[in-house]
């Protein structure tokens, strides 16, 4: 055995050492995977949710109902067609703001796979659903309005009895009923209690149980954690107009030429609540009473803030125009140099 081991072919000893040219033909086979390797990981790594990704991105805006939400959507309305994007309506069955968890499965496979559809435009009275929860790396843009919660209460509470100025023929829920909100609050009646404040809160927390537990902190919390975390851009009813051209700026894909039409287009400007009379300090005073208010205007306050903020970042006034900031950055020291 000893003298066959020591006779051993040279084909074999060339086997197990190879020459130098063999090994760094190895190497390079190896190196290359791994560039490829690298490569795709940067490929999936590009297929996340980008602004800058137009021809791919979907705007959600699950709007709160009486924050001049249908003003704000006739501005993408009218400039779909220009910017050449898709507008869809969130139909939900009843306005039942919780989606089904089939229909949330539904809804998340319709909003990243309609590929026709895309760059989308999505709209409609539906709480906020966090679509990482299904597996999705694509996630939407998310963007909102709120309101004062008594002024949202009060639009809304006229709004069910005689409607408004968009769709005057329409028999509304409530209509007959010429009771007044003072009226209302004065006797105690359900439609103007401070549970019916109880709605921004849950928008934006979600699908949750918790979310609709009327007067739950865990709610408010959550609240405030998705608009600073799920959203792009969340405005407020009383500086539209504001919202309205930060959004053109970070969006320009969809919304270019949306601050000139909100400005002078008629649609903008044209749902406005009828018979709607405000209400006395009286009332104010006995709804900021409650808790529930306490918490919906502190939500109030806190998206009010965040946006101050952004604006105040982002737009200037001049003899009584608002106007964008130029870019304020640029980048230097750029290494390696190239030639």
């Amino acid at each position: 055995m000893r003298a066959f081991m020591g006779h051993e072919c040279s084909s074999c000893l060339q086997a197990r050492n190879p020459p130098p040219s063999y090994e760094r033909a190895i190497a390079r086979h190896e190196v290359r995977e791994i560039e490829q390797r690298h490569t795709q990981d940067g490929l999936r790594e590009r297929e996340a949710p980008s602004v800058a990704d137009s021809e791919d991105v979907v705007v959600i805006y699950n709007r709160v109902p009486k924050t001049a939400s249908t003003s704000f959507t006739n501005i993408a309305y009218d400039l779909c067609g220009k910017n050449h994007y898709h507008v869809l309506h969130i139909n939900t069955t009843k306005n039942n703001p919780v989606m089904s968890m089939q229909d949330q499965v539904r809804f998340v496979k319709n909003v990243t796979e309609w590929r026709e559809m895309k760059p989308a435009f999505y709209h409609g009275h539906v709480s906020f659903l966090d679509f990482t929860k299904f597996g999705v790396k694509k996630k939407p843009v998310y963007i909102n309005v709120i309101r004062d919660p008594i002024e949202r209460l009060v639009s809304y509470y006229y709004f069910l009895r005689f409607g408004d100025d968009y769709r005057p023929g329409l028999r509304r829920r409530k209509q007959g009923d010429k009771k007044t909100f003072d009226e209302c609050v004065s006797a105690g009646g359900s439609d103007c209690a401070p549970e019916k404040l109880w709605l921004q809160i849950p928008f934006f927390c979600g699908h949750y149980s918790e979310c609709w537990n009327v007067g739950s902190h865990w709610a408010l919390e959550q609240a405030k954690y998705n608009l600073v975390n799920e959203y792009l851009l969340v405005g407020v009813t009383e500086e539209l107009e504001d919202f309205v051209m930060m959004l053109e700026a970070a969006l320009p894909r969809f919304f270019r030429g949306a601050t000139e039409l909100y400005r002078t287009g008629k649609k903008s400007h044209l749902r406005k609540t009828s018979e709607k009379k405000p209400p006395t300090k009286e009332s104010i005073a006995k709804l900021q009473q409650s808790a529930i208010w306490k918490m919906e205007n502190e939500f109030y306050e806190f998206a009010l803030e965040q946006f101050q903020f952004v604006r105040a970042h982002a737009v200037r006034e001049k003899d009584g125009e608002l106007y964008l900031l130029a870019q304020n950055f640029f980048y230097e020291k750029i290494y390696p140099k190239t030639n």
